[in-house]
């Protein structure tokens, strides 16, 4: 069950090309090349082979958020969840509003049991964005793990009424009305998902 309930999240974002001279617009270009190349490996699986590529552009743009943020996504994948944080916190020095940072170290600190430190992440991530529905379903996975079912069951409302086929959300949130003995809203989002064609007990 806490399998299902678990969902990764990772977001890859390219990087766009700013300067207002011919030398530093070439530079600029070459940090994205790099950057774009390591996004395409990362969503290859194939995150080894990124890394190289975000570092060779941090040389260049050692201050750009985004790199570094792609960075410890491919980190992540790897499992590297030491350099993964590490790239993390350097994306939310430079600008602490990039709510992937924060969501993402939240999964880390989760796959680390680290409940309180993914709860600060997780929440975190939603007062920057509040629209994520992948987000308040991984904080509800997180209360589901602390036994908390009533706050996991808000977080998983959250994420349904943002994304109403969001199947992850509605699989959560019908165990999560079971736990509560609340078999016949259970009841109800078990339809939902039939008639999304999920079968799941």
């Amino acid at each position: 069950m806490f399998d299902r309930l678990f969902c990764y999240i990772f977001t890859l974002r390219e990087l766009p090309v700013y300067g207002q001279t011919a030398n530093r617009r070439k530079v600029m270009e070459t940090a994205a090349a790099l950057n774009n190349s390591g996004v395409a490996l990362t969503e290859a699986n194939q995150p080894f082979e990124a890394i190289p590529l975000f570092e060779k552009a941090l040389i260049i743009e050692p201050e750009n958020p985004l790199l570094w943020l792609n960075l410890g996504i491919a980190q992540q994948k790897t499992g590297d969840y030491a350099e993964a944080v590490y790239s993390f916190k350097q994306t939310i020095t430079i600008d602490e509003n990039i709510a992937e940072a924060w969501q993402s170290m939240g999964l880390i600190y989760y796959e680390m049991k680290e409940f309180d430190f993914a709860e600060k992440c997780y929440l975190t991530a939603l007062s920057q964005n509040d629209g994520d529905p992948k987000t308040w379903n991984n904080l509800g996975v997180l209360y589901f793990n602390k036994i908390n079912y009533e706050e996991a069951r808000n977080c998983f409302e959250k994420s349904v009424s943002l994304c109403p086929q969001y199947s992850d959300a509605l699989i959560n949130l019908r165990d999560t009305c079971r736990e509560l003995k609340d078999y016949r809203a259970a009841a109800e989002f078990e339809r939902t998902l039939s008639g999304l064609g999920i079968h799941s007990e």
